[in-house]
């Protein structure tokens, strides 16, 4: 059955693939993006949703706006986040709290404005875009493995919460994505194909989450390259 759901950080990378694979499938797709027409979508589905996930101020009132246009929402992909490494010392107070900031009290943001409306629905699918950092702490990321962490806790308490309700809260933990994330990085995967998964194998896996049967949940699914090698970025 086509239903709505929203996907924020649609506008490249793993949320482009997403909304495309959804909009493919017969969905229809909000995507949530400082700037959502950038990735190229046109299709008569597709609601291009401006907002700033990194501006919490503005949150609380715009996701308001977001859940008052469509309360029929009845799945949400939190995709949004960027990649910032670095030993901890090289980090400034301020590049602290905004990494923090988008990749995890935003996610918490969101899902606290959209939260009501999904427990509401028969059936209804929460799907977080976590990270291996999230499963084991790596040199020169400490602080992006704390926020990822962070967002899997509130992943798996979130889970219990709703669990007499007809939500499903899942999280996808994938390893190095052949994707942006590393254009402003000083490292990438290597170039073989088995160094990197791609894009479309997470979108893959998250319509796998949303197709499954209604009494089945996948709590978490790790995904990883076949080889981890990693290169310097020129």
């Amino acid at each position: 059955m086509p239903r709505k759901i929203v996907v924020s950080g649609c506008s490249s990378g793993i949320g482009l693939a997403i909304c495309q694979q959804l909009l493919a499938a017969g969905h229809q797709v909000i995507g949530i993006s400082r700037d959502p027409g950038r990735g190229g979508i046109n299709h008569d589905e597709f609601i291009p949703w401006e907002l700033d996930l990194a501006n919490l101020a503005l949150l609380p009132d715009q996701l308001g706006q977001l859940v008052k246009a469509h309360p029929d929402v009845d799945g949400v992909v939190a995709n949004a986040g960027r990649g910032q490494f670095g030993g901890l010392e090289e980090f400034s107070y301020a590049q602290i709290d905004q990494l923090l900031d988008l990749n995890l009290r935003s996610q918490i943001y969101l899902v606290r404005a959209l939260l009501p409306a999904l427990r509401q629905r028969a059936h209804s699918d929460l799907i977080f875009m976590g990270s291996e950092a999230a499963l084991a702490g790596g040199r020169r990321g400490a602080v992006y493995s704390a926020s990822k962490a962070a967002l899997r806790g509130f992943a798996q308490a979130l889970r219990e919460e709703c669990s007499r309700s007809g939500l499903r809260v899942s999280l996808i933990n994938p390893g190095m994505v052949r994707t942006p994330f590393f254009d402003q990085l000083d490292f990438a995967p290597g170039d073989e194909p088995s160094h990197a998964i791609t894009a479309d194998t997470v979108a893959d896996t998250v319509r796998m989450v949303l197709d499954a049967a209604s009494e089945v949940v996948f709590d978490e699914i790790n995904l990883s390259p076949l080889k981890k090698v990693i290169k310097k970025n020129n």
